[in-house]
């Protein structure tokens, strides 16, 4: 620990990412990402940005990307706002919308970046723990709160809430804002999207990471009522006026407007995720349902360390959470069919040798 730091920097604990080895060639299910390469038109988009106007800084109101996002979700551009990947939104969303001596109300077991950025900018939370199913308690949202986050369909489990559930939490909440982080929406789930033209205090954030296959170009949108959207505009432009470049603009732009390549590899996953739970259920594991681009998985006579540890062995890296409740569980994200068979068969040989 150095004397240099702030008293910030000694208190907080960060987000630990996926393992990103340089050792060897390994068959990667860790991060989340896509098995397939971005559309055609994403890479041909960006090489035509490629050009001598690199020397001048990007758009700092993103117009363009905003009114393709609008027009996607058929909503208004002052109702879009877009930023350098989801966890970025959900940063400047503590600093716009949380007050500290109001906690903020979000699972126990879902995405840790929640309680990292609580620890850094002050903000008080209370847990709300999930049932035995990892289920959420819809009623325990009910309470007084200074703002709600909810991440559906969630991570680590990939369960999914029903629109309607949202709606029901954002009725008991008209006076905080609630947070829908979709990060893995397009994998199954309904979008609560569609609820923004009726609740001011609903504020969703997607990410273009998953399902479209650009984690390496730092993408993500909120969408909201134009106040929150403000709100937000306050914040990054109090922070960093560019937060997107001019080839992740371009990329991104591309991306969206390619509805047939996303359908095509979103498509795939969704069958090969259905394909693969079902044959792990076969030999024993337990697989909770998932909506999203990985599964939730555990063994009951084989704990979750040592099965991460064989695949590691075997070239094979899987997501181990060294945490209460969730400690027996893998989170395995959805590869192409050929690196899941490599999978399946990996963990086939780890019982069968025990």
């Amino acid at each position: 620990m150095s004397k240099y730091w702030s008293e910030i920097t000694k208190s907080i604990t960060p987000y630990v990412p996926g393992e990103q080895p340089r050792d060897k060639k390994y068959i990667k299910i860790n991060t989340n990402e896509s098995p397939y390469p971005p559309s055609p038109k994403v890479i041909e988009a960006i090489k035509e940005a490629d050009d001598e106007n690199l020397k001048l800084y990007p758009d700092p109101t993103v117009s363009g990307l905003r009114e393709t996002v609008a027009q996607y979700y058929n909503l208004d551009k002052d109702q879009v706002f877009v930023g350098n990947g989801s966890d970025e939104i959900l940063a400047f969303s503590y600093m716009a919308f949380f007050n500290p001596g109001k906690p903020v109300l979000f699972a126990d077991i879902t995405y840790s970046f929640y309680d990292v950025y609580a620890a850094l900018f002050k903000i008080d939370y209370r847990l709300i723990p999930l049932d035995e199913e990892f289920n959420l308690p819809l009623e325990e949202f009910f309470q007084e709160n200074g703002g709600v986050l909810i991440c559906n369909p969630n991570a680590p489990t990939g369960k999914y809430i029903p629109v309607e559930e949202i709606q029901r939490i954002l009725n008991k909440n008209m006076d905080q804002v609630v947070i829908v982080d979709e990060a893995y929406i397009d994998f199954g789930g309904e979008s609560s999207i569609k609820l923004i033209q009726n609740y001011p205090n609903l504020l969703v954030i997607q990410t273009l990471s998953k399902s479209r296959s650009l984690a390496g170009l730092r993408v993500g949108f909120a969408l909201g009522h134009k106040d929150l959207i403000e709100g937000l505009d306050r914040i990054k432009n109090s922070f960093n006026s560019y937060t997107l470049d001019r080839l992740a603009m371009a990329g991104a732009d591309a991306a969206m407007k390619d509805q047939a390549y996303f359908e095509e590899t979103r498509n795939k996953i969704i069958k090969t995720r259905e394909t693969l739970s079902q044959k792990l259920k076969e030999i024993g594991f337990k697989v909770l349902d998932s909506k999203a681009n990985f599964i939730f998985i555990s063994h009951p006579d084989i704990e979750a360390y040592n099965i991460f540890q064989g695949l590691r062995e075997k070239g094979v890296l899987v997501r181990y959470f060294n945490k209460p409740r969730i400690k027996n569980y893998l989170r395995v994200s959805i590869g192409t069919d050929e690196e899941m068979e490599v999978f399946y068969k990996g963990v086939k040989e780890i019982i069968g040798a025990r």
